[in-house]
């Protein structure tokens, strides 16, 4: 049988596949496209249809066409408005495209006709495949039972299988590629073998499909359902003059808005439909109403992005303290830590340390450091551990507790929270804060605080916790145990000085819109406030005094003054008399008056001991409101005398025949501490053998009946005490000798330490009449405790 050819126009189409005996229109734009269609009419109306492979190539070539396709002959013409043509066309035959391709004015090519061919099929074989179809086709009417009026499943030529094949994949399959294979198998027996095949493939896709789609409208539907109730219930609530129902539509939009955590996300519609239910004027509607604002203001899963540079971080640090190099250093470990590990777990640094010292300003500075936002919680007076762990819902006026708010303020879950004032938390019949405070602070235990009010876990683990307190005598050991205490010393002179004209003068000037040039502080003038209107550990009232000069600057230029100058010449002139005078300190030796060491809370001072013997019966009498500690001191302290009465040529039966007073002036001031045993021993040593006492020396420490000398605490206060005063010569124990390097090295220089082992030791340097040489310091001792009180303390 010969093969049929025939020169061709050619038409590349797409998105569609046409198929012998269908009919189909579309629409032909492109300049080649059209003049094809104008010269297929000119001769028999037959053209050549071939899928274009890439749908986006606009001007393609051989290579970009399917080379089997359909004959078609144009019925109609319709041309378009914007110069396109609308044209109808029937399949013929299927055809393929030869090695002859020509493309200059329009597509043209040599097409071999490729009848269908039905020899190895059977008509056996044909009538179950055709079963098989027409199963396959109940299956999509039961998907789509509209599908069953459609007019070619009525028309359907049953005796002519190459037909009844290509007008149902014509009909029925959707995919392209699927179409141009089954147009491309020329056999019949394969390509209902393959129609079969692809509608079964079909058919599982729309059978998911239409699973989704029925999901999808049963929840359109639900959703249009709850609209429509919802509506109802606005129009009930308007009518009744309810209108909680819109604040109720805010709260679920915030709710579907934050990115909560599945169990938080559950909780909070719970209670969102439990406030739907309440009264708006009810108590539980305005405590529910304010859990769910609560859930939504939590940074959960919020994190600020951390600073792990630690050369930044040490800039920041001596950008906005001066001095504290072992407390920066400290900081800058913690901070090396917490970024190899990831996590701020570890020690809980409690920055210890007189009021002014620096203690929350450096708290900000870590925080700055860190890149964490900076919360702080006062402790300070806290009696109810509610306060902490929060309210439950179930009390009137139910709330969170301060760890939860701190997050909220903070706005991320990794923030610094400061706990100032640690060691002023008090306990009643409400519960005891510091307990609370175990869990809070365990990195072991926080990773699911859980707070009473909220009452679902919230993770602590990524917070840094930095707490402050002025004394650890107050906080309870298992409390204590968990805290890493980083003590803050007072400031010397020189460090308030430097503190005051890099950090205080120009944070002042820049608060109250001076410049330098307008207030001038001469650096005398600054020495002369440090020493005669400020007497404190810190640097806050000394802050206070700049803020009071800076406010007569205000004032002087208010009214015509160009400038102001703050000389120590004219400094009482702006701050008044002079508010501290000089500790009490003899100029010249002399009997039963000895110098000793105090520490106070501003900071330490020279504290003179005085004794003086009389005729009587030998009574003892201590003044000066002195507390327990130190009565047993002076106790001590006269037993040792008596025990070396010979060796101070004493007579023996002093204890009978002599009255001893012994007296610390300043008498409304309460003292307390053992630090002043050996103050005391030489004052009574020195009124009983009527020997004077150096006037240049300064003591400071504990003594035993034997007359061991015992270490002290606030060595470098005491110390910075006695060179304010112009003490260079300062006795100390032993064991004290490593605490020497917490003295600032310019003033530690000047100083001669006298460390003594026994009381003898100090009698020997202090009674003696002349200045005795400066003995080396010996190997440190084993370290001991401070002891500290209320106000003057001998520790």
């Amino acid at each position: 049988m010969a093969v049929k050819k025939e020169l061709l126009p050619i038409i590349p189409i797409r998105g569609f596949i046409i198929f012998p005996k269908t009919v189909f229109h579309f629409d032909v734009a492109r300049p080649k496209s059209k003049a094809a269609v104008e010269k297929a009419l000119i001769s028999d109306g037959l053209i050549f249809l071939a899928a274009q492979k890439d749908e986006t190539v606009e001007e393609p070539q051989e290579n970009d066409i399917a080379h089997f396709g359909i004959i078609a002959k144009i019925k109609q013409l319709l041309k378009l408005p914007d110069g396109a043509l609308r044209i109808l066309v029937e399949g013929v035959e299927r055809g393929k495209l030869t090695s002859k391709f020509y493309s200059d004015a329009l597509y043209e090519g040599e097409i071999t006709y490729k009848p269908s061919s039905l020899r190895t099929l059977s008509v056996e074989e044909y009538s179950a495949f055709a079963n098989q179809i027409h199963l396959l086709i109940n299956d999509y009417i039961e998907l789509n039972p509209k599908l069953a009026s459609e007019s070619f499943l009525k028309n359907l030529p049953e005796g002519q299988p190459s037909e009844f094949c290509d007008i149902i994949a014509s009909n029925l399959i959707r995919s392209n590629d699927d179409r141009q294979i089954l147009l491309e198998t020329v056999s019949v027996k394969k390509r209902l073998l393959k129609l079969i095949d692809t509608m079964t493939k079909e058919f599982k896709i729309l059978d998911v499909e239409s699973i989704i789609a029925s999901k999808v409208k049963q929840q359109m539907d639900e959703h249009n359902h709850e609209y429509y109730l919802r509506e109802q219930m606005k129009a009930i609530r308007s009518e009744l003059g309810e209108d909680s129902f819109d604040e109720i539509e805010e709260l679920r939009n915030l709710i579907e808005s934050k990115p909560l955590p599945n169990e938080v996300y559950e909780k909070a519609l719970r209670e969102l439909r439990n406030l739907e239910k309440m009264q708006p004027t009810s108590p539980e509607s305005n405590i529910t109403r304010h859990y769910l604002e609560l859930i939504c203001e939590l940074p959960w899963e919020t994190y600020t992005a951390e600073c792990g540079d630690l050369i930044y971080a040490q800039k920041i640090l001596d950008r906005d303290h001066y001095g504290m190099e072992k407390v920066k250093e400290r900081v800058i470990e913690q901070l090396a830590v917490i970024n190899r590990t990831k996590s701020p777990s570890g020690s809980i640094l409690c920055l210890l340390g007189a009021p002014g010292v620096g203690k929350t300003s450096i708290a900000k500075s870590i925080a700055e450091a860190t890149g964490r936002n900076y919360v702080r919680i006062s402790l300070g007076g806290m009696k109810d551990e509610a306060e902490l762990r929060g309210h439950r819902k179930t009390y009137v006026g139910a709330m969170p507790g301060r760890i939860v708010n701190a997050l909220r303020q903070a706005k991320s879950s990794n923030p610094l929270i400061l706990l100032d004032e640690i060691d002023k938390i008090g306990a009643d019949y409400k519960g005891d804060p510091a307990s609370a405070l175990l869990e809070i602070l365990d990195g072991e235990q926080n990773k699911a605080f859980r707070d009473n009010f909220l009452e679902m876990g919230v993770d602590l683990s990524k917070v840094l916790f930095i707490a402050t307190a002025n004394d650890t005598s107050t906080i309870p050991t298992p409390l204590l145990d968990r805290l890493e205490i980083l003590e803050l010393s007072s400031y010397s002179a020189d460090e308030k000085f430097n503190i005051a004209k890099k950090h205080l003068i120009p944070k002042q000037l820049e608060k109250h819109a001076l410049t330098s040039k307008l207030l001038k502080i001469s650096d005398k003038a600054i020495k002369e406030i440090i020493l005669s209107y400020t007497r404190e550990a810190g640097v806050r009232k000394l802050e206070q005094e700049i803020q009071k000069l800076c406010r007569k600057c205000v004032v002087a230029l208010s009214n015509g003054s160009e400038k102001l100058s703050i000389t120590e010449k004219n400094i009482t002139e702006y701050l008044g008399t002079k508010k501290c005078t000089e500790d009490l300190v003899s100029t010249k030796p002399e009997i039963g008056i000895v110098n000793g060491l105090a520490w106070t809370q501003t900071g330490g001072e020279v504290l003179q001991c005085e004794a003086v013997s009389l005729d009587g019966s030998g009574k003892v009498q201590i003044t000066g409101k002195l507390g327990d500690v130190m009565k047993e001191s002076v106790q001590a302290a006269m037993t040792f005398v008596r025990s070396i009465s010979d060796e101070l040529g004493i007579e023996k039966e002093f204890y009978k025949t002599k009255d001893v007073h012994i007296h610390f002036p300043e008498g409304a001031i309460p003292k307390d501490g053992p630090s002043a045993g050996i103050t005391v021993a030489t004052a009574i040593a020195s009124a009983l053998s009527k020997t004077p006492v150096r006037s240049d020396v300064a003591m400071t420490g504990e003594i035993s009946l034997s007359g061991r000398v015992l270490p002290i605490g606030g060595l470098r206060e005491k110390v910075l005490g006695a060179y304010r005063c112009n003490i260079k010569n300062i006795i100390i124990p032993v064991a004290n000798v490593k605490d020497i390097e917490d003295i600032p090295k310019n003033i530690a220089k000047e100083i001669s330490f006298y460390p003594c082992k026994t009381a003898r030791e100090v009698l020997g340097i202090a009674l003696l009449g002349t200045k005795p040489e400066k003995k080396s310091a010996v190997s440190p001792a084993p370290e001991y405790s401070k002891e500290r009180t209320a106000y003057y303390e001998y520790s």
